[in-house]
């Protein structure tokens, strides 16, 4: 995108500030991993720019050391479209294990509940020398959510992040739609 794609205004809001306001709808406590781009707390990276494991791996470290404990909603930065009602459903889901929607037939574990298990594993696999997230989170008690189990709070707009021009295009478009009263933007 040429630029810190989490820093695109959508409606006024830079893009990680709307996932923000959402995530904090919802979770306490709610923290920003990365330089502050937000409204909430901010948790630097030890080594910025080693992806979204690190990131993960980085906001379960501190919040182990504030004493939390249980699973994580864990988001990226430019899911703009994300809702309190989607997260809240990802919060809600029974039992301690990850929870990780499937949208068009892939994964999404960077919208997506993560188990402790699951974040100790990433710190695990980053210390390693990992950098990609991969198939996690996939430990004890992970499940895979299909479209019927999410889409009375969502649609499938919810899952779409800014990795190009075209993606920036659909979200200012199902944002216009929205605006016009149609709540999927279609």
């Amino acid at each position: 995108m040429g630029a810190d794609k989490t820093l695109i205004p959508i409606d006024g809001l830079p893009c990680a500030e709307r996932v923000a306001r959402a995530a904090a709808a919802v979770a306490m406590p709610c923290i920003e991993v990365g330089p502050g781009h937000t409204s909430l707390t901010p948790v630097p990276e030890k080594s910025p720019r080693r992806g979204p494991l690190a990131a993960a791996a980085a906001g379960w470290q501190a919040l182990q050391r504030d004493g939390y404990v249980g699973p994580v909603l864990v988001l990226a930065g430019d899911l703009p479209l994300v809702s309190p009602l989607l997260l809240r459903w990802l919060a809600d889901q029974p039992g301690e294990g990850s929870v990780v929607p499937i949208v068009a037939g892939r994964r999404q574990p960077l919208l997506a509940r993560w188990s402790s298990w699951d974040l100790d594993a990433a710190a695990a696999a980053v210390t390693s020398g990992a950098r990609a997230v991969g198939s996690r989170p996939s430990g004890h008690g992970a499940r895979a959510v299909i479209p019927a189990d999410w889409s009375s709070v969502a649609g499938a707009e919810a899952f779409t992040d800014i990795d190009d021009p075209g993606d920036l295009l659909r979200v200012m478009q199902i944002c216009s739609n929205v605006a016009k009263g149609d709540r999927h933007g279609r």
